[in-house]
């Protein structure tokens, strides 16, 4: 008798359960270890051995001041080059979505290659640029670096969100007689915002979490990836722990809050 018939569930189904819960928990896991550190207290100079629990390390997160001054660096880098890349990269979209033109699929397969290409192939390659031209490397060849890899995320995100765009709502709007600007920040702005809105925040954690390309082209400035990896042959205090959990818990805030409004608009909206 077959599982359907007898109301029980195929073996796969159980297997798919069990294969899933393994994957969240070896993707999870890693999260809680480091939010159950951050709660430690430290005994030496590595925040590896669980100890004694403990609110010390949240209440003097910020003693260290190099951890902040480079968490600082890697915001004020990620805000610029994201801004930079959301900009130009939505601009793209637009162009090779909304319009043909010759070289579209050329276009398309540039915006891929930096996806696919190793991180320390674009560092590699932008030292040597930076270098035989003389420039001095610090925050301007970084910022430089993260938009020119966080580009192609926006581009392909916007153009995802793009695809589902029904484009006769312009040419309705410019029978009516609304002009090209007022057409686009009342009719497609509002339609393609929340793309924009999610290639912005991934490219922000992508900034904020890089190393590879940072390190070929930061010079002598640290952002805080770069300032972890770098101390971490000598200690591992537990504010890397504190730190790296806020990051954490701000990312949560925000989805939660992405989440609850397109869930009210679909409410709205009937």
């Amino acid at each position: 008798m077959s599982a359907s018939r007898t109301g029980r569930k195929p073996w796969g189904t159980y297997l798919l359960y069990v294969v899933a819960v393994g994957g969240f928990l070896y993707l999870f896991i890693p999260l809680f270890t480091i939010v159950q550190f951050s709660f430690n207290e430290q005994k030496g100079k590595r925040n590896t051995e669980w100890n004694a629990f403990t609110f010390d390390n949240w209440a003097h997160a910020f003693k260290s001041s190099d951890y902040i001054d480079a968490l600082q660096e890697s915001l004020k880098v990620a805000a610029v080059a994201c801004t930079l890349a959301t900009v130009l990269g939505a601009l793209v979209a637009l162009a090779i979505t909304r319009y043909k033109m010759k070289g579209g699929p050329f276009i398309n397969m540039m915006l891929v290659i930096p996806l696919t290409t190793p991180e320390i192939v674009m560092g590699a390659s932008l030292f040597t640029l930076f270098f035989n031209q003389d420039v001095e490397r610090g925050f301007a060849t970084i910022v430089v670096a993260h938009t020119l890899f966080c580009v192609s995320f926006v581009a392909l995100t916007v153009k995802a969100r793009l695809r589902g765009l029904d484009w006769s709502l312009e040419d309705a709007a410019a029978d009516l007689g609304s002009g090209p600007l007022r057409t686009f920040t009342k009719i497609t702005m509002p339609i393609i915002t929340p793309g924009i809105a999610a290639a912005f925040l991934l490219s922000l954690a992508l900034s904020i979490d890089d190393y590879i390309v940072t390190s070929f082209v930061a010079g002598n400035v640290s952002t805080l990836p770069r300032e972890i990896f770098d101390s971490s042959r000598v200690e591992i205090p537990a504010q890397i722990h504190v730190i790296a959990s806020m990051i954490m818990f701000v990312a949560i805030a925000i989805i939660l809050i992405a989440t609850m409004a397109g869930n009210r608009r679909k409410a709205r909206l009937g």
